[in-house]
């Protein structure tokens, strides 16, 4: 049965896959430069769902641009696919590709398929059933990502409780389960999603100086600063001590740049010193993977702050 988005991919690459000889059959999202496999039936080429191709070099490139046909039976006939990249690093004999929308009427991805080989003119006839599959999908996907941002919406409500007594930000567990629920919507959609890791660069020493209250009124000020610049869809979370994360939800790493610069100058506004690492997620890898990275930046902008400290004594 077909239920959603996931499923609904599923049965159509397959059925297509059943009906055509073309070995490759796949969904795509496209993000930026990223090319994203959603799904994918294939024997020959070697490809899984969550490679990343570059959108530039494809064919369906071409197709969305319109200087490309939808159907072509013999790729190699037609300059606009032959001189393509992609085509002089895998063998493409035949090609179908057509658009999946969004609502709002912005390429989503495609739905397309290759083969080593050239295929039948006839395949041309076939067009329409093609299209007809790829609007099924996109009407498919409207209702199911307005049903997304509900949920999400929802998500939020029951993770109240899990909040943080200082900041009102998540805790840990509000934060844990919040990144489970959104790697789901990013492996479904492709969504582009970035982790923000924040790390305070004078609690310990504030603590030990000043006393506790005098920290908890830092993480206060961190807390706060944080809230006042996150985006509605965005998560922000005190996930220890002196350790803050962020995760921004449809958000390319362009975007995500944008907010580290106004996180650090709402910082400095509320004279809070933090280091702070940024990673965007890759579908291959995952959220987790993004969380390890953006910590691993954090700390090697501490390091880099602590080196200079030192050389500053000297």
């Amino acid at each position: 049965m077909v239920h959603d988005f996931a499923s609904a991919t599923n049965a159509i690459i397959q059925f297509l896959r059943n009906r055509f000889d073309l070995d490759l059959w796949m969904i795509t999202r496209t993000e930026g430069n990223d090319w994203i496999v959603l799904a994918v039936e294939e024997s020959y080429y070697d490809v899984k769902a969550g490679k990343v191709f570059n959108w530039s070099d494809s064919f369906c490139s071409r197709m969305v641009e319109g200087v490309g046909p939808r159907v072509a039976p013999q790729s190699d006939a037609i300059e606009v696919y032959r001189t393509t990249p992609i085509a002089s690093r895998i063998k493409i004999g035949a090609y179908v590709g057509v658009p999946i929308m969004r609502e709002d009427g912005t390429l989503f991805g495609t739905l397309c398929a290759i083969d080593p080989h050239p295929q039948p003119e006839s395949i041309r006839e076939e067009q329409k059933l093609i299209e007809m599959m790829a609007d099924l999908l996109s009407s498919i996907l409207h209702k199911e990502l307005a049903v997304a941002d509900a949920t999400r919406r929802a998500e939020r409500a029951e993770a109240e409780a899990a909040r943080d007594g200082l900041t009102a930000l998540y805790n840990r567990r509000g934060w844990d389960e919040l990144l489970m629920r959104e790697e789901d919507r990013c492996r479904r959609y492709g969504n582009p999603t970035c982790v923000i890791s924040i790390d305070l660069d004078a609690l310990k020493i504030i603590n030990d100086s000043q006393g506790h209250s005098a920290g908890d009124q830092l993480i206060v000020r961190a807390g706060a600063a944080i809230n006042d610049v996150i985006r509605l869809n965005d998560i922000a979370a005190r996930v220890g001590g002196d350790e803050f994360s962020i995760l921004c939800v449809e958000c390319t790493p362009e975007d995500a740049a944008v907010l580290v610069d106004r996180l650090r100058r709402s910082f400095e506004k509320a004279a809070v010193s933090a280091s702070i690492g940024v990673a965007s997620r890759h579908p291959e890898k995952g959220l987790i993977a993004a969380c390890e990275q953006a910590d691993a930046n954090m700390y090697a902008e501490k390091r880099s702050k602590q080196r200079l400290l030192t050389s500053d004594h000297h």
